[in-house]
């Protein structure tokens, strides 16, 4: 079970450190008043409404939560 967990972890911390970066590169690009180079949002009025910031979010509360379940499991 706990290399299960480990492997869990270990792709939901690949999927969260891509889906900042892709936020960050959108949010970057908004800023400087640039066009969407990652595809998230073709018309970006506010990247914190994007799929990729929404999609980051719900990456870090995965990643959270199974971050807990593994320390609970092997303690």
């Amino acid at each position: 079970m706990r290399k299960l967990l480990l492997a869990e972890f270990i792709v939901l911390l690949g999927g969260t450190v891509f889906a900042w970066y892709n936020f960050t590169l959108e949010f970057i690009n908004w800023t400087n008043g640039k066009v969407c180079t990652t595809g998230c949002s073709v018309d970006i009025t506010n990247p914190f409404l994007s799929k990729c910031f929404i999609g980051a979010i719900f990456f870090t509360i995965a990643l959270i939560i199974s971050a807990i379940t593994l320390r609970r499991k092997t303690d």
